[in-house]
């Protein structure tokens, strides 16, 4: 874990190092008085030092919590990611159920009823959802059901919603800064019906393009246990075909399918950039988009580690799973 974190930071900061000192020392720039001083901010910070002597100095700074200035967020890079990522938890904390709980139950009938109109079915709709581009899909929902029928808005929240939080601090606690759960936490069901209403176009983008890859592997995962020795003895020793399939095929099935979901967890949010970017949901995905486009490299390095430390936490928990589902695997 340890090593794959450092592979990841010294690939960042390799194409870190690919820009200019002068284009780097922008980034501690916090005001126009400064960007006129460039020659001072590279000598200050030593943008021009050796390699191995900058990226000592990075990770230094980097355990210490310093992640630099973000001039998108005109504020430290650290507490511009703590602001925005409860938006991206909020929405994968609604996606992800739903993908890992559909999907799974979609490929395991679609295997159980192979080459029937329900495996057919199922089959195109994975088809078309994983063909569709996200931000095409996004957009469709947007016209559809908000142009339209002025049913579901884009943002997180309700411009009145949020002046009342604003003007309330005492009326309305941010735990956590999800506004559903703080909704719940609070008690204010306003703000819980007006987040949900805010967060339904996101979701369905998120659970349709993402989920078709976990059916697919889920079907064929199912196939191929079904083909199996062991559930033929099954079905010769007369054992219901539904206990087969439910508690001996389906158990086995799973270990692929988990594996692919850790993956689809690192991937929704991941995919979260172009869905918060369509719907102009402040969270993680639009801030990076923001800070690619102006070339904030504190926040973009920043945002990469984050992702390289959720893939690596993800394997972590999949490798567990792996021994509490199947007996068989021990973790040595």
């Amino acid at each position: 874990m340890v090593v794959v974190l450092f592979g990841v930071s010294v690939l960042m900061f390799s194409i870190l190092m690919s820009f200019s000192p002068e284009r780097r020392a922008v980034a501690y720039a916090t005001s126009a008085k400064q960007i006129k001083e460039i020659p001072i901010l590279v000598a200050k910070y030593g943008l021009d030092d050796p390699y191995h002597i900058q990226y000592i100095r990075w990770i230094t700074q980097i355990f210490k919590g310093n992640f630099g200035y973000s001039t998108v967020a005109s504020s430290p890079t650290l507490d511009a990611i703590i602001k925005y990522l409860p938006t991206t938890i909020e929405l994968n904390l609604f996606s992800m159920p739903i993908i890992i709980t559909l999907g799974i139950w979609l490929g395991t009938i679609a295997g159980i009823h192979r080459d029937t109109f329900i495996d057919h079915t199922t089959r195109i709709a994975a088809i078309v959802g994983w063909s569709l581009p996200t931000f095409l899909f996004a957009l469709i929902l947007l016209m559809i059901f908000y142009s339209q029928f002025q049913l579901f808005p884009p943002e997180v929240i309700s411009d009145h919603i949020d002046d009342f939080i604003s003007d309330n601090p005492d009326k309305f606690i941010q735990y956590t800064g999800m506004y559903v759960i703080d909704g719940l936490l609070n008690r204010n069901f306003e703000v819980v019906a007006d987040a949900l209403k805010h967060l339904v176009l996101p979701v369905v983008t998120q659970v349709t393009v993402v989920i078709a890859i976990l059916v697919r592997v889920m079907r064929s995962s199912m196939l191929e246990e079904i083909s199996k020795d062991y559930v033929i003895t099954a079905k010769a020793k007369g054992v219901d075909i539904n206990t087969i399939h439910q508690k001996h095929v389906k158990k086995n099935a799973l270990l692929p399918a988990i594996t692919i979901s850790g993956w689809l967890v690192c991937l929704s949010i991941e995919g979260s950039v172009t869905v918060e970017f369509i719907f102009n949901r402040a969270g993680l995905g639009l801030l990076l988009v923001k800070a690619a486009t102006q070339l904030d490299i504190p926040v973009v390095l920043a945002i990469s580690l984050l992702l390289g430390l959720i893939y690596v936490v993800a394997n972590l928990i999949i490798d567990v799973l792996y021994a509490v589902i199947d007996p068989r695997i021990r973790l040595n």
